[in-house]
């Protein structure tokens, strides 16, 4: 029976790593995929509701895409139409979803640095600890680890403060262990019927849970990475260096905008006092990286704040993490570039390390694949509602980036858009990531070489 189960085991290791090495899309795609038909089979039991009845398909298909997508967009309220185990299904598959999107991109990470020379590999060998890639037990082990000291540490600071706003012990658990799993992994679902809105200036509720998007936004490759340096900036690699301060520059950008934007507003921040104004502004800038949730109704927000926070979530958070979007270090590539260009330079450089050229293509392949799949959804969904483009932008937007903020009209949705949208959350959560390792894998060297020729630019 042993010997049966050894052979099962390596079995089993060898077709993850031959997934991962001839086709890491399709390994990417049938884990989401089966993972979000069991959770949609399970919201579609009477007990997952609060009134033990069936749950519509599209309704559960889309709570289950949403939240093992690690996405926070829902057609119907979290808080009162689901039961407790259906709100414990939610978020059973936000830890899931959260927990396999950085294993499976660390493991495609690794996947892509066997085939991309000596250097790198050891490199990827010595960040993940791993030898070969069908033995990611042990990856695994420190990404769960890892995850979970952190999620308890945020529900560790919101337990107090939860017991403060007079709730039992029992309540106020369950609220702050969901509050830290969706934080972390930048889900934003929310447990409470009347959501954050009240909390509006709170710190000791609402900076936990700043500090957990975020951290959970910078991704597992850069939380190791700075473990294991500690503070000292110098001795952090390139991808951690460019994670952080593009995650930092464009947290400040966004609180700046929110605040000049949305200050005299008094459907927003309007009516509040300068403390308040200010955690809603900071709230409001850390939330589009992937976090989701909002303190005030962004469908109350000024058109200008619409489109920083369009801005802000395309963008997304760190590679390997749990938040979406084209990831900022395809970002800092291409304003890194541009840079380069600018001032006439042969190569691009950062922090005394120089960028391959294969990888400025495939930032520029990143972002053009993910500005296309926006633009084919908002045909779709105009097509399908008839909303104005801003509205739909925004939730075509909010759904690929996996962010979960919406301007309050995706529970009007009709059964196509519903499915537009989860298709879109399932494309914007596996796509970029088996995009990259697809493109990377398939580098291919030419013994003959066409003679060059430069077109016209610009």
């Amino acid at each position: 029976m042993g010997q049966k189960l050894k052979a099962t085991a390596w079995a089993g290791r060898e077709l993850v790593d031959r997934l991962a090495r001839q086709s890491p899309a399709r390994l990417a795609i049938i884990t989401f995929g089966g993972v979000i038909l069991v959770f949609t089979g399970l919201l579609s039991l009477p007990a997952a509701t609060s009134t033990g009845t069936r749950a519509p398909f599209f309704d559960a298909l889309f709570t289950a895409t949403s939240s093992v997508c690690v996405t926070g967009l829902v057609t119907v309220p979290t808080g009162t139409y689901w039961s407790g185990f259906g709100q414990a299904v939610i978020l059973l598959g936000m830890q899931v979803g959260g927990l396999g999107v950085m294993t499976l991109a660390s493991i495609l990470g690794a996947a892509v640095s066997r085939r991309i020379g000596l250097t790198q590999k050891l490199l990827t060998a010595s960040e993940t600890k791993t030898t070969r890639l069908g033995e990611v037990g042990s990856l695994i082990q420190v990404v769960v680890i890892t995850s979970l000291t952190l999620e308890a540490a945020i529900a560790a600071l919101l337990l107090p403060r939860f017991l403060m706003l007079r709730e039992s012990f029992g309540e106020a658990l369950w609220h702050s262990v969901f509050y830290a799993v969706s934080a972390f992994n930048n889900a934003g679902f929310i447990p409470t019927a009347e959501g954050l809105a009240p909390h509006v200036g709170d710190w000791a509720l609402l900076l936990p849970i700043i500090l957990g998007v975020f951290i959970g936004s910078l991704g597992f490759p850069v939380i190791l990475n700075v473990a294991r340096q500690g503070r000292r900036f110098s001795r952090w690699n390139l991808h951690a260096k460019l994670t952080v301060t593009m995650s930092v520059t464009l947290v400040v950008l966004g609180t700046f905008a929110f605040a000049a934007l949305e200050w005299r507003n008094k459907d927003t921040f309007g009516s509040l006092g300068w403390s308040e104004k200010l955690l809603g502004a900071l709230f409001a800038g850390v939330m589009p990286r992937s976090g989701g949730f909002s303190t005030v109704d962004v469908g109350a927000m000024h058109e200008s704040s619409w489109l920083v926070t369009d801005a802000l979530m395309f963008v997304g958070g760190g590679s390997a993490s749990t938040a979406g979007g084209i990831k900022v270090t395809t970002l800092a590539v291409m304003l890194l570039a541009i840079i380069s260009e600018a001032r006439g330079d042969r190569d691009v450089e950062a922090f005394g390390r120089r960028i391959p050229r294969d990888t400025l293509r495939l930032s520029v392949a990143v972002v053009f694949v993910g500005a296309t799949t926006i633009l084919a959804a908002c045909l779709a969904l105009l097509e399908i509602t008839g909303w104005t483009l801003d509205v739909v932008l925004f939730e075509v937007i909010s759904a690929f980036a996996t962010v979960g903020l919406s301007t309050g009209v995706t529970h009007l949705l009709p059964d196509a858009g519903k499915l537009v949208l989860v298709v879109l959350m399932f494309v914007g959560r596996t796509g970029t990531m088996t995009l990259a390792a697809a493109l990377a894998l398939r580098d291919r060297s030419r013994v003959i070489r066409l003679p060059e020729e430069r077109p016209i630019i610009g």
